[in-house]
């Protein structure tokens, strides 16, 4: 099978509703700060007619990643359902917008596309409070093997854990993947997935995963551990490469052969952190596909989350293409 994409991604089709708020909103909402939690339709509508004047964008974590190796001119595809509503065909424009391969095949009759109420806090922080719709009606019968087989690195979203059917599409594509000699991606998504979901996502990386993406707080509740050598040193033998971000202090690429330290980019203001990772894992594939150094893939990595924390939304306002030739990594 010829290579037809860098990138294929599997992930929840998110609609992000982004705000500005304060703590006080945040307390009197009982809402997490930080967090990622599921609601219903219901309480997503209620926070909806609470927050702010809001910015909508289509979202979802592997779909801003895919929105990121595009921008960096990658050919990328995304796997994801929506429903046959308006967001719906939102959504599927701005995938298509963005130059991706995206043929969903709409839900009719079934919930909503998935909404993202995210409430950012001066600090930068994003709180954010998902109902999943018709997202987690994707199942392995929407896994279409010729993207699959046709992509150097197929990226799994782990916030696709949470549904059964999805966990049953995570493995069509690990066998689709590993059938086509094909590099697989599982990016640990948030903390709280981990923590619904240890054994589960350990026995998958273990078996299937060949990168693993995660931030310093996942990869400590995967081992359930309050140090990060530690937890940098367990995941070494059960994944071929492991990328660990930890915000301003930059990342960590470790492989059974070496680790590299990576800066982060100095970002003038930080404005919001939704996509941060998201962007970065972006990169980092982007530079891989391409047959860049691991060093060089995270600071293409981290180019990609600099410029995305420093305005509002998830997905590259300006071209990382641009951005990466001036620093001479492509």
């Amino acid at each position: 099978m010829p290579d037809l994409y860098d990138v294929a991604a599997i992930g929840n089709a998110i609609v992000d509703v982004i705000a500005p708020a304060d703590d006080a909103f945040l307390v009197d909402n009982k809402l997490d700060k930080g967090a990622m939690m599921l609601v219903d339709e219901a309480r997503s509508t209620e926070l909806y007619g609470k927050m702010q004047a809001a910015v909508e964008t289509s979202g979802g974590s592997a779909g801003n990643t895919i929105a990121g190796v595009a921008s960096l001119g990658g050919k990328a595809a995304y796997l994801g359902k929506v429903a046959d509503d308006q967001l719906g065909r939102v959504f599927t424009h701005d995938m298509r917008a963005i130059g991706a391969h995206f043929e969903p095949t709409p839900l009719k009759g079934g919930p909503a596309t998935a909404v993202s109420m995210i409430n950012v806090t001066p600090d930068a922080q994003r709180t954010m409070c998902t109902f999943l719709g018709a997202s987690v009606e994707f199942t392995d019968a929407d896994v279409t093997p010729a993207i699959i087989e046709g992509a150097k690195i197929v990226y799994l979203e782990g916030y696709l854990f949470d549904a059964e059917p999805a966990r049953k599409a995570f493995a069509k594509a690990a066998a689709l993947a590993r059938g086509s000699g094909r590099m697989l991606a599982l990016t640990l998504s948030d903390g709280f997935v981990v923590d619904r979901h240890r054994a589960g996502l350990l026995a998958f990386i273990e078996s299937q995963v060949d990168l693993v993406f995660a931030n310093e707080v996942e990869i400590k509740s995967l081992f359930q551990t309050d140090s990060f050598d530690d937890a940098v040193r367990e995941i070494i033998p059960r994944a071929r490469l492991a990328a660990v971000t930890r915000s301003e202090h930059g990342s960590v690429v470790v492989t059974n052969a070496e680790t590299a330290h990576v800066p982060a980019y100095p970002v003038e203001k930080v404005v919001d952190t939704t996509g941060a990772g998201d962007q970065y894992a972006a990169g980092f594939m982007f530079g891989l596909a391409r047959g860049r150094s691991l060093t060089d893939c995270a600071k293409l990595g981290a180019l990609a989350a600099a410029e995305v924390i420093s305005h509002y939304g998830p997905r590259p306002q300006v071209s990382l293409q641009t951005l990466a030739k001036e620093k001479g990594l492509i």
